[in-house]
């Protein structure tokens, strides 16, 4: 079972070298690196070159760059990776096994936030039971699928944000995800850079909104600021 594991990049040249560098043994085990740009301004591209199997670019938009790697993917599961997410070790062998299961085509990891204050234990407690009490899966927690059930599904909807959940949504909806208790390590830098107890309120907000029917484009400007 190969994995062909997508990472959507923008402005991200900081952090991604250390993120294609945990895949190496992976890679090396015959799995697929695809990395998505979608028009850096920074180092990106260099920094990805030598350390992925397939660079390609795109227009900015998480949705539209998974998207597009898993057109040119050949992996039998699509693993979708954050650029400041690191999976944990034997990630591949930990999908195998759930997505042996004839019942079992889709599923996430839990995730550890990288900061050390006792305020991001809880919080990803929090947001790892949420995902097991409602079977929906955030970009955070590395989400993976079988790559034919994601073309059958169309691929991630085309909105600007949320599309994570709205993939889960409809997953769900057919198959149980898998929940794979090893976690993955994700950043904590929105939380620290912009106020952990604000990021919280106004994660909730924009999650309620989006389940309220609000308008994708304008919860993607109230949370990039501007038009990512």
């Amino acid at each position: 079972m190969q994995l062909s594991i997508i990472v959507p990049v923008l402005n991200e040249a900081h952090i991604i070298q250390e993120t294609l560098a945990s895949l190496a043994g992976l890679r090396k085990r015959g799995h697929e690196i695809i990395v998505v740009d979608g028009g850096s301004q920074d180092d990106s591209v260099n920094a990805c070159t030598n350390h992925c199997d397939q660079l390609i670019a795109t227009a900015a938009g998480r949705a539209q760059q998974m998207n597009a790697g898993a057109q040119v993917a050949h992996g039998d599961v699509l693993l979708f990776l954050h650029a400041d997410t690191q999976l944990p070790e034997l990630a591949d062998i930990c999908i195998q096994r759930c997505l042996s299961h004839a019942d079992q085509v889709w599923g996430r990891f839990d995730v550890r936030l990288s900061g050390k204050r006792r305020i991001f234990r809880i919080i990803e407690n929090m947001m790892n039971l949420r995902s097991r009490l409602t079977g929906i899966a955030t970009g955070d927690q590395a989400v993976f699928v079988k790559r034919h059930i994601f073309k059958q599904l169309g691929g991630f909807p085309d909105i600007e944000l949320m599309e994570d959940i709205a993939l889960s949504k409809i997953l769900k909806r057919l198959y149980k995800p898998a929940c794979i208790s090893k976690k993955v390590s994700s950043s904590s830098r929105r939380w620290e850079q912009n106020g952990i107890y604000l990021t919280i309120f106004k994660m909730w907000r924009l999650r309620l909104a989006f389940f309220l029917g609000a308008d994708t484009s304008r919860l993607a400007r109230s949370y990039y600021g501007s038009k990512p």
